[in-house]
């Protein structure tokens, strides 16, 4: 179902363009993990190019942004929900913002609260807190709307996060029984649009019906309009970004769908998770394109939580065991298959990978180590180093530093 509003103030709301350095989404400037930054640094240790780092109030799986000099996190706190700024220079804290937790909200130990990541516009800061609503604030911490969706309920949590463009944010609000697709005016936060997707099961109980999507939009311009590309349980799909209407859907994914979809040169590639399915599909098309437009299909991978890259007619991503892969983004063939381990308890991951200019991939894993290898279809492993410290979210990158959040800090990585 789709709902309507005034879209003349959002076109009006346009946002400033990014400055230099600025990581203002979990996946950098172009919602995609590729970073327009090269030359950054490549060793570093639990003491060696830290530049600071600051305790943090709990455990959190969210992924700090940069604008200018400062730094957003959003954290859960003793029944709150925290939105903090630092200093980029030396990780004092500048403010922090609170809202209330709603009613009793259900996650997974490995999933706190709080694990969307916040995202900004130079002039907004937006965070959504699941049932505790969507809420925007300026860069000084000054309330600008609140906007209550009702409950969002899962036993494994939620963990999408906002996604801006040309004054419209962007909301995937699922798992759960309740799962859709919602466009807000960034500076009024009023609702411009809604498509409802079907939702699944709470999990609680026998409720087993394991179905949902912790996916964020991706938007991209194709040919002489722009598309809205999603990944919900099943399917690969766009949408009008300004009206919200349904352009093409792609059959192929499984039912949970943990990571965001990619693109290349008309190409999108839809990834499920739980050892699940995985399509790319060419853009562009109307109605149902699984016949006409999908390229290739893997019916089962690896579990698959992180997001991927897509870099010169390449597909690659570090799973959820901690086996990076390399295929082709022509065929899906699986080109080569490393495993990544360090010094850490664990090779686990769920960060997603960082693409840097100089063709560098970067990814820290739950054991806190971080591996720095080559995006090519020939396998090269340049550095492992490890923080000691559990890592859920992924790199962010500013003005040649590395920031990470782990479960007990926020670190600033710099120098060579």
């Amino acid at each position: 179902m789709i709902r309507l509003s005034l879209f003349g103030l959002a076109l009006a709301a346009m946002s400033p363009s990014p400055t230099h350095g600025a990581w203002p989404h979990w996946r950098g400037p172009s919602g995609d993990g590729h970073c327009p930054e090269s030359a950054l640094p490549q060793l570093w240790s639990p003491t060696d190019h830290v530049l600071w780092k600051v305790p943090l109030p709990g455990p959190g799986n969210s992924t700090p942004i940069v604008w200018q000099d400062r730094l957003f996190l959003t954290q859960a706190a003793d029944h709150e929900c925290l939105l903090i700024c630092f200093s980029t220079q030396d990780g004092r804290e500048l403010w922090r913002r609170s809202v209330p937790q709603k009613g009793e909200p259900l996650s997974h130990k490995t999933n706190p609260l709080c694990s969307s990541s916040p995202t900004t516009d130079g002039r907004h800061v937006v965070a959504w807190f699941g049932s505790a609503g969507l809420h925007a604030f300026t860069l000084d911490g000054q309330p600008s709307w609140s906007l209550d969706l009702d409950e969002q309920r899962h036993i494994w949590g939620y963990g999408a996060s906002p996604v801006l463009h040309e004054g419209i944010c962007y909301l995937n609000f699922g798992p759960g029984p309740r799962q859709f697709l919602i466009a807000v005016d960034l500076a009024t936060g009023r609702e411009i649009w809604r498509h409802d997707e079907p939702g699944g099961a709470s999990g609680e109980g026998s409720s087993k019906a394991w179905i949902g999507s912790w996916s964020d939009p991706l938007i991209r311009q194709i040919g002489d309009h722009s598309e809205l590309i999603h990944c919900f349980p099943r399917r690969v799909c766009a949408f009008d970004p300004a009206t919200g209407r349904e352009l093409w859907t792609c059959d192929g994914l499984n039912s949970l769908v943990y990571t965001s979809p990619l693109f290349e040169k008309g190409i999108a590639v839809g990834m499920g998770g739980y050892n699940g399915m995985a399509l790319a599909v060419r853009t562009g098309g109307q109605g149902d394109v699984t016949s006409s437009h999908r390229l290739w299909q893997v019916t089962k991978t690896r579990q698959r939580i992180g997001s991927g890259v897509l870099h010169d007619g390449h597909i690659y991503i570090l799973t959820d065991p901690g086996i990076a892969e390399c295929r082709d983004l022509a065929t899906g063939s699986l080109l080569w298959e490393e495993r990544l381990s360090g010094p850490g308890p664990t090779s686990q991951n769920w960060s997603s990978l960082v693409l840097t200019a100089d063709g560098l991939l970067y990814a820290i894993n739950q054991g806190g180590d971080a591996f720095i290898f080559r995006a090519s279809p020939d396998f090269e492993l340049l550095a492992t180093n490890s923080i000691g410290e559990k890592v859920i979210g992924s790199i962010a990158v500013s003005e040649g530093r590395l920031y990470l959040r782990s479960h007990q800090h926020l670190w600033c990585i710099g120098g060579k």
